[in-house]
């Protein structure tokens, strides 16, 4: 009889080893270390300190997600369900990283469309239709296996090297904010980027879902050239195509391979695609050949972007001439 108790303890233990252990979300200001395992008191007095809105709400499971597929397409994404303060969280300083090991593999196929990663940020500048994901994913790894976390600011782009730092300018009200990109996505059509909900509510998507935003890399800590200007950006939002632009200059991509340049170039002008250019480019780190197609006007941009994408050139960039 006296080794009753001992046979009750280890039936108890066994009764909890197959129950899942809901992972305690890091801080918005904390830095992305290891946090320490669920269960312990370092982790009892962290979740303490998590803002009520960053707390993880979804128990994250490797059989939501189907490569080539999205996570969870049957879950519905939501904003938290507290109000965010967005006044403490500071936004990233842009600086010059190591490429990540994980979400940089090209090219990569989502839902049967295939994706060419770009080989540097540098002169990426692009207009167009911004998001946001929030409570669904918090806590998973992103693409680059580091943890979303929506109370940071932070972003998903379907090309960027990860990591890279843009600005992103909301053209509806002129508010813009730098967010690390470090994810991939959105695979929705006709959107560019995915903004963290932090990044969100700064630049007021989180009111409207979607908004049209410019995008611009910055590298060695200054913004790529941008095609609006910021007062431009302030007047309210412009379509792709605006009249008043005058002629534009289109960015296929920037190549290491100077014969990779030239067969995407002969791809366009087998299209039917005039006034494409290779030229090549010094760079800090080496030379790249860049294929742009100039000039377009704006008129026939958008029939120009829509050519381009046709052919499987799924991000290419708009400036001013």
């Amino acid at each position: 009889m006296k080794a009753l108790p001992g046979l009750l303890v280890l039936a108890l233990l066994a009764g909890c080893a197959g129950k899942p252990v809901k992972p305690v979300p890091q801080s918005a200001a904390a830095p992305r270390a290891a946090a320490p395992a669920t269960g312990t008191p370092a982790a009892a007095m962290a979740a303490q300190d998590v803002p009520p809105a960053c707390l993880q709400v979804r128990e994250h499971r490797d059989e939501d997600y189907t490569p080539g597929g999205l996570y969870a397409p049957g879950v519905r994404d939501s904003a938290p369900e507290h109000a965010l303060d967005i006044s403490n969280i500071p936004e990233p300083e842009p600086r010059a990283e190591p490429a990540s090991r994980y979400g940089n593999r090209s090219p990569y196929t989502v839902l049967g469309k295939r994706y060419q990663v770009l080989d540097q940020a540098e002169g990426y500048v692009e207009r167009g239709l911004a998001s946001w994901y929030g409570q669904k994913f918090h806590g998973r790894h992103t693409s680059s296996r580091e943890l979303y976390d929506m109370c940071s600011f932070s972003a998903a782009h379907k090309t960027l090297p990860l990591p890279s730092y843009v600005r992103v300018t909301n053209l509806d009200n002129g508010r813009s904010a730098i967010v690390r990109v470090n994810d991939r996505g959105p695979f929705h059509p006709g959107r560019i980027i995915d903004l963290s909900y932090a990044a969100a509510v700064k630049l007021g998507v989180d009111r409207t879902g979607t908004a049209r935003v410019e995008v611009a890399a910055i590298t060695g800590g200054t913004p790529s050239r941008t095609a609006l200007a910021p007062a431009a950006a302030s007047r309210g939002p412009l379509p792709a195509a605006a009249p008043n632009l005058g002629p534009q200059i289109v960015q296929v991509g920037a190549y290491r391979d100077e014969g990779n340049a030239r067969r995407i170039a002969q791809s366009l002008r087998a299209a039917g695609i005039s006034g494409i250019e290779v030229e090549p480019v010094r760079l800090h780190d080496g030379k790249v050949w860049r294929v742009r197609i100039a000039p377009v006007s704006a008129p026939a941009l958008e029939s120009v972007l829509s050519s381009i994408r046709a052919l499987g050139l799924p991000s290419p960039r708009v400036f001013s001439e």
